[in-house]
């Protein structure tokens, strides 16, 4: 079991997986990032043992509000495209130690599939209020993703762990 973590949250993924963190590779942070204006990636790219490609974001707002003033799943999709523009590049950039993980991510995938790990404050307050409603939350993440994933995932620890292959604590 591999296990890695984003901010105060640990994904736990099965052996087996192969997993990046895509946003701290060197060739986003240093190549990618800058390019076309800004092109930010997702947290996670992971493949598990099926050849299935999991675009992974997390997002935590049980502590802090959200600040940023583009919408959640516009900034979502356009990091999707991002990762899957930069995936390619990357596979291409044999000098670079994460080239193989990108040709390997790319090469026999039977699907992508995008995963929005959103933790929200369980009792929203007018301080820390719900981004989004649990109950519109797929649907606003069909909206968005349906060209790249018909059937994306979305929610906090409690709704996704029994749905992803990984667990969250």
């Amino acid at each position: 079991m591999r296990c890695l973590n984003e901010g105060a949250l640990s994904f736990r993924f099965p052996d087996g997986w192969q997993i990046c963190k895509y946003d701290d590779t060197s060739f986003q942070k240093e190549h990618f990032n800058s390019f076309a204006g800004g092109s930010k990636g997702v947290d996670f790219v992971a493949l598990s043992p099926e050849a299935v490609v999991w675009l992974i974001e997390v997002k935590d707002y049980r502590s802090r509000r959200r600040q940023k003033p583009m919408d959640l799943f516009l900034e979502l999709a356009q990091k999707v495209r991002a990762t899957l523009s930069g995936l390619v590049v990357l596979a291409r950039r044999e000098e670079n130690p994460d080239a193989f993980f990108a040709q390997s991510a790319l090469a026999p995938a039977t699907a992508i599939r995008i995963v929005l790990h959103l933790e929200q404050p369980h009792f929203p307050s007018k301080l820390f209020p719900w981004l989004v409603d649990p109950k519109n939350l797929q649907d606003k993440l069909k909206q968005s993703l349906r060209p790249v994933d018909p059937h994306p995932l979305g929610g906090n620890s409690a709704i996704l762990n029994g749905k992803v292959p990984w667990v969250v604590s």
